[in-house]
């Protein structure tokens, strides 16, 4: 027995050290894709030329992005069928055709028009390639849309019967894809992905800033990102509280790790910090505020929290593990933020673009965003365990039978491998990303002109400010 916990434990390091590489570019790809439809929208509508400049620098990063992405999806795929044949077969039914409607409406989507967005601006006219950056915004929703539907029904599971072979099989497909807890992880989760993007934008923006103060592109990039931290910021902590009442009805073991709470109260307080212990059922050296944790899970200053001495200890998470990594995740939240809010307070004094301050503190949040879905990812997926989907199937009773040697030779091979692929690849954008945005590429031709003449739409003069959105730089 011992051997094969080995063998699992390998097994879930290998899918978590996959999955941990691959969610960060569908993070960045959601994002930058709607990104990319608004400026090429803004350049149709108002005639700026900066719009199409900037389009043009981030295109490239957004095809380096979506291959990286797909590579490292694929992997997953096959590691299904490899190191959790159990769960395959038992809930195949149900993962493998909400899989099926990903790859059939979303990746063909992306696929198909993702050469035309690319390569087609001066070939296929400004309205069909203005439509086929619209299909793949488009597609990289639906993405994250069928892929949450999978993960969100083995988090609550819903719309289902059980088969007399033991396989969960689909009776109602809309409870299946519309489970309890979809609605609130799709909203987390798109947002997150703009509030990534957004943040690497405003690094990117911030770092040409402080180079050259004057760079049209650079200011455009660095205020859209900022509108976007002020406003989706506070909104995602909002949604993030709505997720969290969620996940109370149904995981309250979940939020009793989170928490740090072993014993049930009414009226809980707060662990800001300390150090969970499962063995020991306490979080040690607690830092607390009184009443603050059952106001902020059920709004109410007695509301009644469920400690995990509540379940079976054969069923509680690793407390550890994702006290820390939420913390890490609202932490990062706030930050954003306030820096969001820091952009408003500078904006509305004039001084946006001559505040090195801000800027340095924007090139430094740049990462901020894939921190905060990594540490988000960990805490939902760590947070179900031991369980594959909720309440049913044991993540001990999903593993293939496989043998230790053969998952640690896979483990390290595709350690080895990612690490040199992918840090090639993160090289590759970090050189594209610090390219002076709003040059034009050796041999480019002229972009054909634009729909609207550029005194036509006073939307622009709220993203950039007179006399900085032409192609000279003042």
């Amino acid at each position: 027995m011992h051997f094969l916990h080995d063998a699992l434990l390998l097994a879930r390091l290998q899918f978590a050290f996959t999955v941990s590489f691959h969610i960060i570019f569908p993070a960045f790809t959601i994002g930058l894709a709607s990104y990319l439809a608004v400026l090429e929208g803004l350049w149709l509508w108002t005639g700026r030329e900066v719009y199409i400049r900037v389009f043009r620098f981030w295109v490239t990063i957004f095809a380096v992005v979506f291959g990286m992405g797909v590579v490292s999806g694929i992997v997953m795929s096959y590691q299904f069928g490899t190191n959790w044949s159990v769960f395959s077969d038992k809930a195949g039914p149900v993962i493998g055709p909400l899989m099926g409607y990903e790859v059939l409406s979303a990746f063909f989507l992306e696929a198909g028009f993702l050469g035309v967005m690319l390569f087609g601006i001066r070939k296929v006219g400004r309205g069909l390639h203005f439509f086929a950056t619209l299909m793949v915004a488009l597609g990289t929703f639906l993405s994250a849309f069928w892929i949450l539907a999978a993960n969100s029904w083995m988090q609550t599971p819903a719309g289902y019967d059980i088969a007399p072979n033991g396989q969960y099989v689909p009776a109602d497909w809309l409870a299946v894809i519309f489970n309890p807890s979809f609605p609130y992880r799709l909203v987390h989760m798109v947002l997150a992905a703009y509030l990534t993007t957004a943040f690497v934008v405003g690094a990117v923006g911030a770092w040409h800033l402080l180079k050259d103060r004057g760079n049209a592109a650079a200011r455009v990039m660095f205020s859209m990102a900022m509108w976007m931290a002020a406003i989706v910021a506070p909104v995602q902590i909002f949604a993030g509280d709505m997720h969290g009442l969620n996940t109370l009805e149904h995981q309250p073991a979940k939020v009793a790790a989170m928490e740090g709470h072993y014993d049930s109260h009414d009226g809980a307080p707060l662990i800001l910090f300390g150090l969970p212990d499962n063995a020991a059922a306490e979080t040690k050296y607690a830092v607390e505020i009184p009443k603050l944790g059952s106001l902020i899970l059920t709004h109410s200053w007695d509301g009644h929290i469920r400690g995990l001495k509540d379940f079976p200890r054969e069923d509680w998470p690793n407390a550890t593990v994702i006290f820390w990594s939420f913390r890490i995740m609202v932490g990062l939240g706030l930050l954003m933020a306030l820096l969001g809010l820091a952009s408003l307070l500078w904006r509305w004094r004039g001084r946006l673009y001559e505040a090195p301050w801000l800027h340095r503190a924007a090139v430094a949040m740049g990462p901020s965003g894939f921190l905060a879905v990594l540490a988000g990812w960990v805490t939902t997926e760590v947070g179900r365990q031991p369980w594959t989907i909720y309440g049913l199937l044991r993540t001990s009773d999903s593993v293939s039978p496989i043998g230790l040697p053969g998952v640690a030779t896979s483990l390290v091979a595709f350690i080895v491998v990612y690490c040199i692929v992918f840090a090639a690849g993160i090289f590759y954008l970090f050189r594209l990303m610090g390219r002076p945005p709003g040059l034009e590429s050796p041999g480019s031709a002229p972009v054909e002109a634009p729909l609207r003449a550029a005194t036509s739409a006073p939307v622009a003069d709220l993203l950039a400010e007179p006399g900085t959105t032409g192609e000279k730089t003042p």
